[in-house]
């Protein structure tokens, strides 16, 4: 089927995280089908280092994200652990932190805002 894409994430290259114009320390990522082009929808796998966080940020659309390894924490505290499914809705304001790495995949409706 010529319009299939396979995507081995135990292989994939991870490239440093730059959605929001600058690359954040200790963040890369491998788009899969993700595009600001078609206005920030698809898919990518999201690799965070140890200690490393993530620019507070609004959610225009929809994002989903399933964890795959490690642990992240959101600012209320609330830990994602390898297996959750995390779903958050257009407008959450939010930021997140790994203390010791962690590996997502990304589900995206919608270009991120960065808030400060």
């Amino acid at each position: 089927m010529p319009n299939r894409q396979i995507t081995n994430i135990n292989k994939v290259k991870f490239k440093p995280f730059d959605n929001y114009g600058k690359k954040i320390p200790g963040m890369s990522w491998h788009k899969i089908s993700y595009s600001k082009k078609n206005g920030g929808f698809g898919t990518y796998v999201l690799k965070m280092d140890a200690g490393s966080k993530s620019l507070p940020h609004m959610h225009t659309g929809y994002e989903e994200f399933f964890m795959l390894k490690g642990e992240l924490k959101d600012p209320d505290g609330k830990v994602f652990k390898k297996g959750d499914f995390v779903s958050f809705k257009p407008g959450t304001k939010h930021s997140s932190y790994t203390k010791k790495g962690c590996l997502v995949l990304v589900f995206m409706r919608g270009i991120n805002k960065s808030i400060k």
